[in-house]
């Protein structure tokens, strides 16, 4: 949150544009905007697929309703109202959908906990079989949760998305100041922390339910997707109601995340490649049209992915390792304009698709290889096998796995590697990489450079040092001149509350 509040959103803000690729032109060439747009939309299409696929799956095993039926459904939906209503729709749904999030995570956590005799009870159950572990601190990148995946590998996740992705920064451009889009960041870090709570909390509870019997191994679910499903099911499906307004928390969190996907992904293409290139001086009335036809293709897209998604496991591991292998080098390239005034094009070219291909090779290697993480103990003692045919499991309990996990070595060590690093790895990458080419290509000159793409970073880490000091680490650059702080668009539609005004274009790619 300080990183994307101090260092990149005010950078952004400043420059008056409406995509966040139009800075690596600026700073750059069109070349690499091109580039991180071309990205950008990949990235953001794969993740709507997945987001799209997991309530899907929960619908179908809390209703029975048939799994793709659920996706065309939801897509469907969601793809009308954001092609209808563009961008004020989208904050409008999202408003009202948080609060859907929040009561249906409430109601499970509280009906959960009252069937495990409180949550101090089911915590220590958790505790005693492995679950909670804050004291993991080891500096191996093979363990898949430590401190430090979550300290470090976390902050870089994070940064990437409120600092530099286009569906979030589109929202802090859409605030009258730089001021006010950061207190906006800074609100949202509790509301962030509530849902992530919440969520963690369900967990212990759901374990402590199910400590003696594992649904997985047990037969009675295909994925572990389906396991909140399934205890909402079995703790709240005598209360009329409940298990629907849980549903609802679910797909409010989708359509969320599919209409600001959809959203921003019709921003950045009529402003990075329609405009640009086949649409020049597109009238306000004809871009509307235009960006209602891209989200309704967008959502039709998004559907197709969905089925390759559905082959990918774990739909959380597979979207926070898309987003260490695409928007990571994209905070990469971001970082290096902003931070490195000396990086040239070249460098920057070099760098994020070194980072890209490095990244999406160790990612698709450690699918391939199947390497599974060491598990904490399951059970499978008390479940009820006149519920399953295969009554083979009954003969024993896996309970007593306490077998110490070896980690691979070599290439599988390195594809074993936690999913949370690759967010770091990816930055460095483009960082090294791309100041490496720009030396051998020719520095570039910081004098020349424009200050306002350039954050001053010292100033903002260290601004008790002395002006004379802190002028030495501008590295040549002139941070002298005051920024205005006007709203982060011009547009006097985009500004206006007119009604008549709230469907165009500029409403979508605000």
């Amino acid at each position: 949150m300080f990183l994307a509040a101090y260092v990149y959103i005010p950078i952004l803000y400043r420059l008056h544009i409406t995509s966040v690729y139009e800075y690596l032109e600026k700073r750059f060439c069109k070349g690499v905007r091109l580039l991180g747009s071309t990205v950008y939309c990949t990235m953001m299409i794969m993740y709507m697929s997945i987001v799209l696929y997991g309530p899907s799956l929960a619908l179908n095993a809390v209703t029975g309703f048939t799994l793709w039926g659920a996706v065309v459904t939801v897509g469907a939906v969601c793809t009308f109202y954001t092609s209808l209503g563009g961008m004020k729709a989208v904050m409008w749904t999202d408003s009202f959908q948080t609060i859907m999030m929040i009561i249906g995570l409430l109601i499970v956590l509280i009906k959960g906990s009252m069937e495990v005799g409180g949550f101090g009870n089911a915590w220590n159950l958790a505790s005693e079989n492995g679950r909670i572990k804050f004291g993991e601190t080891s500096l191996d990148p093979r363990v898949r949760h430590t401190v430090w995946t979550f300290l470090i590998g976390g902050s870089f996740l994070w940064t990437s998305i409120y600092g530099t992705n286009q569906a979030q920064a589109q929202r802090m451009f859409s605030l009258p100041s730089v001021k006010k889009a950061q207190i906006a960041i800074w609100l949202n870090f509790p509301c962030l922390l509530i849902i992530l709570y919440l969520c963690g909390m369900i967990g212990v509870v759901m374990y402590a339910f199910y400590s003696k019997c594992d649904p997985i191994t047990f037969g009675l679910i295909s994925a572990s997707d389906q396991m909140v499903p399934l205890f909402v099911m079995d703790t709240l499906s005598h209360l009329p109601g409940i298990p629907g307004m849980f549903l609802a928390s679910i797909f409010s969190g989708t359509l969320s995340s599919v209409a600001t996907g959809m959203n921003s992904i019709s921003a950045v293409i009529l402003q990075d490649f329609l405009r640009p290139y086949c649409l020049k001086g597109l009238s306000e009335k004809k871009a509307t049209l235009v960006s209602r036809i891209l989200a309704i293709f967008l959502g039709l897209l998004c559907l197709v992915m969905t089925y390759g998604v559905s082959k990918l496991g774990g739909i959380l591991q597979a979207a926070l390792a898309l987003y260490g292998c695409l928007s990571a080098p994209m905070l990469g390239v971001f970082s290096l304009g902003m931070l490195f005034p000396w990086s040239n094009k070249w460098g920057a070219y070099s760098g994020t698709l070194s980072s890209i291909a490095i990244m999406t090779w160790v990612s698709v290697s450690h699918y391939e290889s199947k390497i599974k993480p060491p598990m904490s103990p399951i059970s499978v003692e008390q479940c009820n096998w006149n519920l399953t045919l295969d009554n083979t499991l009954g003969r024993y309990s896996i309970a007593n796995e306490t077998e110490e996990y070896i980690y691979p070595t070599g290439l599988d060590g390195l594809y074993n590697v936690s999913y949370l690093w690759y967010n770091v790895f990816a930055v460095f990458i483009v960082i090294i990489v791309g100041m490496i080419v720009s030396f051998a290509t020719g520095f570039q000159d910081p004098k020349q450079v424009d200050p306002k793409l350039i954050c001053p970073i010292f100033d903002i880490l260290c601004p008790y040092l002395p002006e004379k000091f802190r002028e030495k680490l501008h590295f040549g650059v002139n941070h002298k001149d005051k920024y205005d702080d006007e709203p982060a668009t011009t547009d006097p539609v985009l500004l206006s509350d007119n009604p008549k005004t709230n469907n165009s274009s500029a409403d979508v790619v605000s």
